[in-house]
């Protein structure tokens, strides 16, 4: 934003410290309206003809924002993908410890990447990588929604879940 001095245009719209318009006015006038009430003249519009400029304590208007922006930041929730990495060929038991470990990532609210590695020569039988992708999201219906159905990239097939919002969180 531009303050004071660095502003650059010979007429501005000037808006008070209240909001109210005081109209188009020489650049010199919006500058000394502004130091007599001891405040900033601040270009808030510099695309529109004529600028619009207000009169502000822009350290206060900083402030502010600042604290607005802080406290935006303590309401978001931060995404994470957390990945499960499994072979076409995994055993039932095996499979059962990567559905509860994607189940309990859900339940906190992250996405889960879900991939089966082909290696060697596996990758000439890639149904039976989906078949293993399709019956993990089937395990996850009420926990995750399918984000992205399985999909073959390089030696790996992979499925995104995103979480339910509507499932309660364990504690």
């Amino acid at each position: 934003m531009q303050i004071n001095d660095a502003i650059r245009a010979r007429e501005v719209r000037l808006i008070d410290e209240t909001g109210g318009q005081l109209g188009i006015v020489s650049l010199r006038d919006a500058l000394r309206i502004a130091a007599e009430k001891n405040l900033d003249l601040v270009n808030v519009a510099p695309t529109a003809k004529p600028p619009v400029c207000r009169i502000m304590d822009y350290g206060k208007f900083k402030y502010e924002q600042s604290k607005k922006e802080k406290e935006a930041r303590k309401h978001q929730k931060v995404v994470m993908i957390k990945e499960i990495r499994m072979t076409p060929n995994i055993e039932d038991h095996d499979f059962e410890t990567k559905v509860k470990a994607a189940m309990k990532f859900l339940q906190e609210g992250d996405k889960v990447k879900a991939a089966v590695r082909f290696r060697g020569r596996e990758i000439t039988h890639p149904g039976i990588g989906q078949a293993v992708l399709e019956k993990m999201a089937r395990e996850l219906e009420s926990y995750g929604v399918l984000e992205r159905a399985p999909r073959l990239e390089g030696r790996s097939m992979i499925i995104i879940l995103n979480p339910r919002h509507n499932v309660e969180k364990s504690s």
